[in-house]
């Protein structure tokens, strides 16, 4: 079977599944320019040559997830499968090539992109949105632990050897973050949202804060609110990335999450006289 290119473009941070241990959902376009959903990927067992980097294309064998009703939806042929990574994007221009790919079709009316994510015909479940403005950014506390239950079948998989093939391997499942981060924003009607952001480089920016700040937790989060609100929102030219859940497409008012963000700076007319 012919193998898929992808730009990759987004990656969330990890998640646990009682079915597949650690996991990170992986996204982004086709050469065709469709978006496609990679899920799932035990990202961090891949060798470090086939652990991809955001803005790489990469090449693997994909087939459609059967058990995922959204239309992006593939999975690579098995876990095993090889990626190969290929050549990246750079940001040279101020994000040309990248902008190529990824802004060819933009929202800007969350109501519209909701509705074409609830009709069934069309099951819209990835999207690049640009909100005109962002109001606000929320940081909630949360639980700090994994779902107790799925741990303990992580485990008891663990102790039976089924996970790994060589039991000396280091593997250890991700810290959970502590704090949801949200962007209260507005579209192009003037229609307001509060939407939760579960893109990678977040959680990495906090852990990395907190290391930093030698487990100062307020000021890790403010780094975070730094980056995101001051640097993303107020000075740079920002869309979103936002996809979503399986479980929640069809049940939620707005199904959508912020899981990656596109952050150029703005391109600013100059008038020739």
């Amino acid at each position: 079977m012919p193998k898929t290119k992808v730009l990759i473009t987004v990656k969330t941070y990890p998640a646990i599944s009682g079915k597949y241990d650690e996991l990170v959902c992986t996204a982004g376009f086709t050469e065709e320019g469709k978006w496609i959903r990679i899920y799932p990927v035990p990202f961090r067992k891949k060798d470090y040559a086939q652990q991809y980097k955001k803005y790489e294309w990469i090449e693997l064998d994909l087939v459609k997830n059967t058990s995922d009703f959204r239309p992006e939806s593939f999975r690579p042929y098995s876990l095993e499968s090889e990626i190969k990574i290929l050549n990246r994007l750079d940001t040279s221009y101020n994000w040309h090539s990248r902008k190529q790919i990824v802004l060819q079709n933009v929202y800007t009316d969350l109501s519209k992109l909701i509705s074409e994510a609830k009709n069934k015909e069309i099951c819209t479940s990835l999207a690049v949105f640009k909100p005109t403005k962002i109001k606000d950014f929320k940081i909630t506390e949360v639980s700090r632990v994994w779902d107790k239950k799925k741990l303990e079948k992580i485990k008891a998989q663990r102790e039976q050897g089924k996970l790994f093939e060589h039991p000396e391997d280091p593997f250890e499942v991700v810290d959970k973050l502590p704090y949801k981060f949200v962007y209260s924003l507005e579209d192009d009607q003037g229609k307001k949202s509060n939407m939760m952001i579960e893109d990678w480089e977040i959680g990495a920016l906090y852990w990395n804060s907190l290391k930093r700040y030698e487990g100062n937790e307020a000021k890790a989060v403010a780094d975070v609110k730094k980056k995101y609100f001051d640097d993303f929102a107020k000075t740079k030219d920002l869309y979103l990335f936002l996809g979503t859940s399986q479980v929640h497409h069809y049940v939620s008012h707005n199904p959508f999450m912020i899981i990656g963000t596109f952050h150029p700076k703005f391109e600013y007319q100059t008038r020739l006289f």
